[in-house]
This record gives C-alpha cells, structure tokens and sequence, in this order.
C-alpha cells in the first residue's frame, strides 16, 4: 500500500505484469515527438474510468490480456520506451517494451470511494510513477485495474503528457473495448499528419504569438497551499434551463461558453489577479478541428492550443453572466487556422542551434486554465463514456486529470452521457475550493460533487 501525507491508502497493488502488442514491431521504428509534444513536457495525464459491474465478471486476466495486445499492436508508441535523438530532443523507440499492468484491490465499495476518496488515493488508481532520469527501462504508459467491494472495478490509465494528450488516452481505452468486442475500431489512430506549421520566420499575432511568449517568461510561484480538486457534475435539464437565461445574449452558446465563464467569473472572485487590474484566463482547444482540412480525431499527440482572454476587474465584477459567455464563445470562434500556425511556429522558433527544442515551461498556467473537451462529442454520444466491454455496460463516472499544475489552477470540462450534461472538474489551493464548492452562484445550478479532495 502507498502511504500518502501521513496515511495509508486503500488501494492495495497485488499483481504486476507487462502486455505486448499481439504483432511485432517493425525493428527501427521511430516515433517522433512534435514541438506541441516537446512543450507539455513538465505534465503527466491521468484518467480513470469507473464500472459500476466488472465488466469480465469474476476478474480474469487472460481475455483482458488477449484483446489488450490486440489493441497494442495498433498503438506502436504506447509500448515503446522514451530516448533522446539525435538533435537532443525526445522520442520514442517502439520496440513493443510493453505496459506495465497493476491489478489492485480496494477495501470499499465503488459509491463509497467517489464520496470519499482524496486525490492522492485516485492517482492510487492509475499506477503513476514519475519518469527517471534514465527512462530507458520505464514504461511511459501505465494501466491499472482496480476492484472494489461489491463488484465495482476501475480502468486507470497513465502516461506522460509528451506523448498525448486527453483526447488520445481516452480514444486508446475506447479502442480496446471495441476490440474486446470483436468490433471495427471507431476513430483509428493515425501517427503520421503533422499539425500545420511553417517552421520559418514566426507571424506575431497577437492572442497565440505573444501568449506562449508570456507562458514561457512567467515566473511560476509554487503555492504554499496545497492543491485540491473537485468535480462538480451538472445535468443536462439544468445546463439547458440555464441557457434560457442567457440565451438572448447568445443564442450559439455551447456548454463549455457557460461553463467556462461561469467558474471563471467565480474562482475570479476568489482570487487577487497576478495584474493588478486584469482576469485573465487561458483558454485550451483541441486544434484538430480548428484547421483546415481537419486532423482526424485520431491523431495520436498532442493537438492543443492555448490562447488568452482578459477583462478588468471591474468588468468581471460589473458583467452579467450572459455578457461573459458571449465575450468567451465570440473568442473561441475567432481562432483560426492562422493564429494555430503562428504558435506552432513561435515554439519551432525557439529551438536551439543543431534543431534542439528549448526547455519546457508549464502550459497549464500561470494564469487560470480552462480546458475545453466538447472534441469529444460525436453525434450525439459523448467518447469518454463509450467504451463498453460487455453487455453494454457503460462507465458511470470518468476522471480526467493533468498532473503537476500550478499557478492560479486548472478548470477542465468534460461532456458526459446526456445530452448537454457536463462535468467540470478544477483544481485550485485548498482553501480557494473551499469556497468554490460552497459559491452560491455555482450551487444555483444544483450540481452534484464528486471526489473533493487533496491534490498534493
């Protein structure tokens, strides 16, 4: 058991093995890691998917082995190991190294883990460990499989945040659970569309070009406080009641547009600016639809961009709801492909001489980050509540974390099963949440908080 903080968690790691792919490798092969990939370097990605039932009944390792392999032989650098290249920059050697797997046991029900688990228990769950200085032997990609009593199992998938981002992790686990059922693979992954760039002299527009400029130069100040995370589930009546209010302001207001501004306006009440007269938030897109022709979703890697949004005190203080969700859909819909480019380029621009990218800095931050997952929408089904192993049994709650935030905290939106239903999930100090998961202006919106907890 791991101790954290001074207590025991209740997860207990009993096994420990490693799967392969079912096909060899190509000897050689190489995954090259992007300068979108280089830049989130200092962040690790964690997610983990909870079944009220086990989907393989009296746990049996063998057909999760079987139709895992499978899976693996599609995903070359997911059972490869992490090198430095050539030019000094981070790649993957796919030589089939394999998963680590845990398998794990806890000493309580499902329903009483997500009504009183803490952060460092859930990071229990996905069988993290930092990477060493030589990752040569180290499995980037971790998976564990932890049961509860009563019948409950959890799916908890790790990895450094260099290689993928949210939106890959989560496709991989689908993809898995398509293949456990024998079924055609619905977003297949693709390795070799490079995000649009043009590597030459950088075009200084102003939201991307001079943001990542920002983000590079901030000076980050570790809090003293600890960091806390919680998340706060809303239903599907109530965001669509809620867009009544707001909807003469702007009627194309997506759910993430309310959301996000919503608990922008609120943290912002909680929170002294880093400027002393503005708010600034920092804004994640999934790029992959924001280019032309657009990547597929697919894509394995990091497809994110980042842009800013601004507004004084006084506004954030005077503005009605409406006028904030309007401010941010109008600034989401105002990204192009150029803007895209254009930071894209300022990060090929910071390589050192030989082609050797440059340090990485925190991308969540320092400002307050707002993650935007609507990409995960297809149709009329949210992705992250797809995967189904058997017997159409559907995961009844999914975390998605990023490690190793700091700065003023991290909002992350995820769609969920229902229709325009949506789950925020922020991490903020300590005492910040606190106060969040007690705001009236949040709690108008009646939401149902899950695993509100300690971060580190």
């Amino acid at each position: 058991m791991a101790a954290h903080n001074g207590t025991t968690s209740r997860v207990s790691v009993h096994s420990k093995l490693t799967a392969v792919s079912s096909k060899p490798v190509e000897a050689g092969k190489i995954h090259q890691l992007s300068a979108v990939d280089h830049a989130m370097a200092l962040h690790s990605l964690h997610v983990i998917f909870y079944y009220k039932k086990n989907p393989f009944g009296f746990f049996d390792l063998d057909p999760l082995r079987v139709s895992l392999s499978e899976v693996l032989s599609l995903y070359p650098p997911v059972t490869g190991r992490l090198k430095i290249g050539e030019a000094g920059n981070w790649e993957v050697k796919c030589n089939d190294a394999g998963v680590r797997v845990f398998r794990a046991k806890v000493g309580c029900t499902l329903d009483e883990w997500l009504r009183s688990a803490d952060g460092a228990e859930e990071k229990d769950l996905t069988g993290w460990e930092e990477m060493p200085e030589d990752p040569s032997t180290w499995a980037p990609f971790r998976l564990q499989v932890t049961e509860f009593e009563g019948g409950g199992v959890a799916f908890g998938l790790s990895c450094p945040h260099i290689i993928a981002n949210l939106t890959s992790v989560i496709l991989i686990f689908k993809a898995w659970s398509e293949t456990h059922r024998k079924e055609t693979i619905g977003q297949p992954p693709l390795f070799h569309t490079s995000i649009p760039g043009e590597t030459s002299v950088p075009k200084p527009l102003t939201n991307s070009f001079s943001h990542y400029a920002a983000k590079a130069n901030a000076e980050v100040k570790p809090s003293s406080e600890k960091m806390a995370t919680a998340a706060f589930k809303f239903s599907d009546s109530t965001i669509r009641q809620w867009f009544n209010t707001v909807g003469d302001r702007c009627p194309n207001a997506t759910p993430f547009d309310l959301l996000a501004s919503l608990f922008w306006m609120r943290i912002g009440r909680l929170k002294t600016p880093i400027h002393d007269h503005d708010h600034t938030l920092s804004v994640c897109l999934d790029l992959r639809r924001l280019v032309q022709p657009p990547i597929p979703l697919g894509y394995f890697g990091n497809a994110l961009h980042f842009s800013t949004l601004s507004r004084t005190r006084k506004e954030m203080e005077s503005n009605e709801l409406g006028e904030v969700v309007d401010l941010m859909h109008q600034h989401i819909s105002s990204v192009s492909k150029g803007q895209v480019r254009s930071a894209i380029d300022w990060l090929e621009s910071q390589k050192e001489e030989g082609g050797k990218y440059a340090a990485p800095f925190r991308m969540y931050g320092p400002y307050l980050t707002c993650v935007n997952m609507e990409q995960m929408i297809t149709g009329h089904q949210s992705l992250l509540y797809a995967a189904s192993f058997e017997n159409n049994e559907k995961p009844v709650h999914v975390s998605c974390h990023v490690g190793n935030v700091e700065g003023e905290g991290l909002v992350l939106v995820t769609p969920l099963e229902e229709g325009l239903a949506r789950m925020v999930i922020v991490t903020l100090p300590m005492d910040e949440l606190a106060k969040l998961c007690e705001d009236e202006g949040i709690l108008r919106l009646e939401p149902k908080l899950l695993l509100h907890r300690n971060e580190r």
